[in-house]
């Protein structure tokens, strides 16, 4: 049996399993948007995102801030697939991108005006927010990546 590739041996990518992993992380971080608010909120009683009188759930930017942790696992879906058609080891291009924009989130809060404590609730829900968008989406990379093989006899 000899394996010949097909295409200069290069990977093909599941297009649509990386897009739904993108779509099941856009998920997984709203999710840890909210949670992360209702803790901070409900439990520490850290008025984040809204004033101290919206109660746990907060207020609208609750809500609006989900959807932009959602929005970037989408954005980072795209960029990742762009990598992964277009550059030499993407993952580690995805990772390297990822991780300094994680940091970029993470520090954000502390150049607004706030609290320490909500800035600094807020600094680690972004932190949280993007270590699952880098692991998910590298986890559906891999998945997504088919060796372009063709096996004969």
């Amino acid at each position: 049996m000899t394996v010949q590739p097909t295409h200069g041996g290069a990977n093909a990518i599941a297009a649509g399993r990386l897009w739904a992993g993108g779509a099941a992380t856009a998920v997984v971080a709203a999710l840890i948007a909210v949670v992360g608010i209702l803790l901070a909120r409900g439990v520490f009683d850290v008025p984040i995102l809204a004033p101290e009188g919206e109660g746990t759930w907060g207020d609208v930017d609750t809500l609006r801030y989900a959807l932009y942790c959602a929005a970037a696992a989408l954005v980072a879906t795209g960029l990742l697939h762009l990598l992964l058609i277009s550059t030499p080891r993407p993952l580690q291009f995805f990772s390297w991108i990822i991780g300094l924009a994680t940091v970029a989130a993470t520090l954000l809060p502390f150049v607004a005006n706030g609290t320490t404590e909500s800035k600094i609730a807020t600094g680690l829900i972004n932190l949280i927010v993007g270590i699952a968008i880098g692991t998910l989406l590298t986890g559906a990379a891999r998945s997504a990546m088919r060796d372009r093989r063709t096996t004969t006899y």
